[in-house]
């Protein structure tokens, strides 16, 4: 279990630092006006990915948290419908942009960029630092 968590703890740097990534890529792209290439799709699809594996990991460890001891509490739900929220938004921005005759850089910026303001929002809504992390329990 704690193993669980740590992985889930740890994927938040990750997750973190591809939406930086992104956000940086997709800025640049926007204010060079640079025609866009495939390049902003791998980068969007990339941190959608660890998202997602961010929030199948979170789930996973909902699921065994009862069986630790460890309660579920009302800030929990703040951080899940923030995360769910962060994953749909972005998955939604770059799906449109991808679909669209010629794709731009906006969406995808504020997919990413709006995904990383409510996944910095989840964080902080269970008390936890973006930097630091707290072992269960503590």
């Amino acid at each position: 279990m704690r193993m669980l968590y740590y992985a889930h703890s740890g994927l938040r740097y990750l997750v973190l630092l591809m939406g930086l990534v992104a956000v940086a890529y997709f800025a640049f792209g926007l204010i060079t006006k640079r025609p866009v290439d495939k390049s902003v799709r791998i980068i969007g699809s990339s941190f959608a990915g660890l998202l997602d594996t961010q929030i199948l990991l979170g789930i996973i460890l909902l699921g065994v948290l009862p069986q630790s001891g460890w309660a579920f509490y009302p800030a929990f739900w703040g951080h899940l419908v923030m995360m769910v929220a962060a994953a749909g938004l972005a998955h939604a921005l770059l799906v449109i942009n991808r679909k669209r005759p010629n794709p731009g850089y906006l969406l995808p910026l504020i997919g990413v960029g709006g995904a990383l303001v409510l996944i910095i929002g989840g964080i902080l809504s269970i008390g936890r630092s973006l930097m630091a992390s707290t072992p269960i329990g503590g």
